[in-house]
Formats: C-alpha cells, sequence, structure tokens
C-alpha cells in the first residue's frame, strides 16, 4: 500500500541449518558486505568468505539471524528508508516505528490473515478483481499460473577471485564506473540474470500429502529457502475464496466459486457468515492481538505463554452470534473492514 506493507514469513532454522558454513557466509555477505574495497562490485571476494569463516562465534551468531525474523525485517526495511529518503533529499526515520508482529496459530489464522492481506486494494477500492491488486501474493501466484516470467532478483551463491573483484576497477574509467553504479547500485554482478515465474518467489500454497512435516524440503535452485507449502488448499481453491471474500465481478457465473469456496470454509468448520463477520471484522478481533486463530489455538497459546487470554480470542463466539442475528451479514462485508 502507499504508507505501509504486509508481509507474511516463516522462519526456518531447520532449513538453515542444512546450509554449509560457506554457503551461510555468502549469503550474509550479499545482504551485508560490510566495509570491503570492492564494496561497489557487491558480490562477495574469497578473502571476505574465509576471513568470516574463521570466525567461528560469528559463524554461529550469523546462523541464528539467517532465521530470525526481526532481521529478515532490518534487511528489508532499511533499504526501502534508505532510497525513500534519498528521493525525498532528507534524513532520520522513515518508519513510524517498529514492525508489530502476529503470530499465526493454525489453519483459520493462517488463511484469514492471507486473504485479509490480499484483500488490502479492494479495500482501498484500487483494484476490484484479481488481475488489479498487483503487489499482492495472489496477483503473483495467478500470474505465475498463466505463465507469466519476470526477471529473477535472486543472486548467485558465488564468489569474486582477486581478479575478477580488481577487473571493475582497472579496465574501466572513473565516469563508466560511475554510470554502471548509478544504473544498478549494489546489485551490479549481483543477479543471476533468469528470467523465472512470477511468483518462484513465494513459498508454495499448499502442503504437499506425500512429504513428512519435519521434512525442510530446501529448494535448491536459489529462488527462496524451501519448496514446503502452508495450506491444505490449491491456488484454484484460495482464488475462489478470495473472489467470493472481496464480492469481485469475475466471480464464475456457474457458481464453481462459491461451491469451491464453501467447501474450504467446511473443511475448517466455518459456515459463510462466520467467514463474512470474521473478515469484516478482522482488525476489530485481532488488529491490538499478538496472534490469531481459532478460539481453542488462542486458548492453548494464551496457557502456553502463561496468560489467562489473548485478545480476539472469543471471535467464533461473537461470529456465531452474528450470523444468528437478521441481516448482520449485511453490515459484515469487506468493504466496512479497515485497511
Amino acid at each position: 500500500m502507499d504508507n505501509h506493507f504486509h508481509v507474511t514469513v516463516r522462519n526456518r532454522p531447520d532449513v538453515v541449518a542444512t546450509w554449509s558454513d560457506e554457503e551461510v557466509a555468502i549469503r550474509w555477505l550479499k545482504i551485508y558486505p560490510g566495509r570491503r574495497i570492492e564494496e561497489d562490485l557487491g558480490s562477495p571476494t574469497q578473502a571476505d568468505v574465509d576471513a568470516l569463516l574463521a570466525d567461528t562465534e560469528k559463524m554461529a551468531e550469523i546462523r541464528l539471524r539467517l532465521s530470525d525474523i526481526s532481521w529478515f525485517m532490518r534487511a528489508l526495511s532499511e533499504p526501502i528508508a534508505r532510497r525513500a529518503n534519498k528521493e525525498d533529499g532528507c534524513t532520520g526515520h522513515f518508519w513510524e516505528g517498529r514492525f508489530k508482529p502476529k503470530r499465526l496459530l493454525d489453519g483459520i489464522g493462517l488463511l484469514a490473515c492471507l486473504i485479509y492481506m490480499d484483500l488490502n486494494p479492494f479495500r482501498a477500492l484500487l483494484a476490484h478483481v484479481v488481475e488489479e491488486a498487483r503487489y499482492t501474493s495472489a496477483y503473483a501466484r495467478l500470474k505465475g499460473q498463466q505463465g507469466d516470467m519476470i526477471d529473477s532478483a535472486a543472486f548467485d551463491l558465488c564468489v569474486l577471485s582477486p581478479e575478477e573483484a580488481g577487473d571493475f576497477h582497472k579496465h574501466k574509467t572513473i565516469e563508466q564506473q560511475r554510470a554502471e553504479l548509478a544504473q544498478h547500485g549494489r546489485g551490479l554482478l549481483r543477479s543471476s540474470g533468469r528470467k523465472v515465474p512470477r511468483d518462484a518467489w513465494l513459498a508454495p500454497l499448499q502442503l504437499a500429502k506425500d512429504e513428512l512435516s519435519s521434512d525442510p524440503q530446501v529448494h535448491r535452485d536459489g529462488l527462496r529457502a524451501s519448496d514446503r507449502g502452508f495450506l491444505r488448499v490449491d491456488l484454484d481453491a484460495y482464488l475462489s475464496l478470495l473472489r467470493c471474500t472481496a464480492k469481485s465481478p469475475d466471480m464464475d457465473q456457474t457458481g464453481r466459486d462459491t461451491v469451491a469456496a464453501e467447501k474450504v470454509l467446511s473443511d475448517l468448520s466455518l459456515d459463510g457468515e462466520m467467514w463474512r463477520d470474521l473478515m469484516g471484522n478482522y482488525r476489530r478481533y485481532f488488529g491490538s492481538s499478538s496472534c490469531s486463530g481459532s478460539g481453542e489455538a488462542m486458548a492453548a497459546y494464551a496457557q502456553k505463554v502463561g496468560k489467562r487470554w489473548h485478545r480476539g480470542q472469543r471471535w467464533q463466539r461473537t461470529s456465531q452470534k452474528a450470523a444468528r442475528v437478521p441481516n448482520q451479514a449485511d453490515n459484515t462485508g469487506v468493504g466496512q473492514a479497515d485497511s
């Protein structure tokens, strides 16, 4: 959105544990190259990697950071702030405050959060169909399903030799170096240069039925951390639920979207009225809560962390009451939810 963004992340220490020390070092130096002579190249040299590998305490700390959500948000937010301040010609804080994390406890909490996020452009009247909601995962997944390809922003896990590190400065004039850096910035020589499906950087939506939950399913093609899904819903069913919740004009006129959406909700022991109330009042139920999910999951989590209850824990009871009140659903549509 214009003044904020939402992101659903899953920290994966099990994936990081499968990486070699050299891979951990290269990944870290790709994100935080530090103060190096070849800083402008953006790609670490073998000397940089060797120096980091020699510090075992630092390597252990870096392994933890590469699966830490706070460090992920730092790495994501800081470049945005720097770029915005540069465009505005100012300095100082760009973000109003620290990010606000919310633990998603079960399938209900996860699905509701994802749909709520994908509905943001609809609530802001920036989109009426999924194909117009450009900066959402639903858009990326739909376009990826349709075969849309984009330039990969992923970097090859390789290092530069001393000869390659010096080549940039040796064979180019100062003016040529400045021109290339102005065009590419620190991304120079870092991108893999591949064309990939638009949704290739996202975790797969659907959980594989034949995979063990303990299997990290490490991704080996350099686009994402893991190939493990997170919902027991396929993309077509998810998009059907999204269209029905948004009352999108591109809903299937034969009722196929409605049938698919009802099947998804039925599997979660929810009905249409409860779902509409949940989506229409999502921020009221969970806006200031540290977690979201079914009432049972929230109660269990509260007990686990030593609390008596979590805000929004009784949303299912409230939704059931709302469903019994005549015309209540007319006032809880998606359009009434705060963006």
